[in-house]
């Protein structure tokens, strides 16, 4: 039996999102529209809105629905920014922020992936206002900088310094930052040349690769 999406991700979000505290309305209007299930591989799609990482091959994963959530919310998209995504994937956390904000840079180290979040967005008509680059995420994209927001999907011993540089005052930048298997999600407000930091929750992220990420 086919699954009813749209209700499945109805589901999801009243399950995963809002009983676990994510509250802004567009984050949650944008996770139940855009069809996460076709962002995951096909002999996936059956668990696309449970609540775990979903391997999307190249030993990368799809983040949890609240995670991807999370981030989202953190950054305080009102619809008029510019944001960068650092670790494109499969695309999906890309459509959910091209949704909620009015630009999208979200840059990929994989060639393989670099091609399949493009191919994604552009079958399920997501992606807009979304442009996906084979590029190191970790040193940025100064082409489009300074950025409001910059959503990091992959963790780091330390926020990359060409990251906050490329940062907007006032912005806005969340990111896992810690151990290789064991992070902190970071959310970061600079403010008059200040920077300022809270924990949102633990979590587990794959490496951030590149020239400010691990070796």
């Amino acid at each position: 039996m086919i699954p009813n999406w749209p209700e499945e991700r109805r589901s999801m979000v009243e399950r995963q999102l809002r009983r676990r505290g994510i509250r802004d309305p567009r984050v949650l209007e944008a996770m139940a529209e855009i069809p996460r299930e076709e962002f995951v591989p096909v002999e996936s799609r059956v668990v696309a809105c449970a609540d775990d990482p979903i391997p999307i091959g190249y030993r990368q994963t799809i983040s949890q629905p609240y995670m991807t959530a999370l981030m989202a919310e953190a950054l305080e998209l009102t619809g008029t920014e510019t944001v960068l995504e650092v670790g494109a994937g499969c695309g999906y956390a890309a459509a959910v922020l091209g949704r909620l904000a009015a630009r999208v840079m979200s840059l990929e180290i994989v060639p393989g992936l670099v091609r399949l979040a493009q191919e994604n967005l552009k079958r399920t008509g997501t992606g807009g206002n979304v442009q996906v680059r084979e590029r190191d995420g970790s040193l940025g994209c100064a082409e489009w900088a300074p950025y409001d927001a910059i959503s990091v999907a992959a963790a780091a011993a330390e926020i990359p310094l060409a990251l906050l540089s490329q940062l907007r005052d006032p912005g806005r930048l969340v990111m896992p930052v810690g151990e290789r298997h064991d992070q902190e999600l970071r959310v970061v407000t600079k403010r008059a040349g200040c920077i300022e930091y809270r924990v949102a929750t633990l979590c587990r992220f794959v490496p951030l690769r590149g020239g400010e990420g691990w070796l």
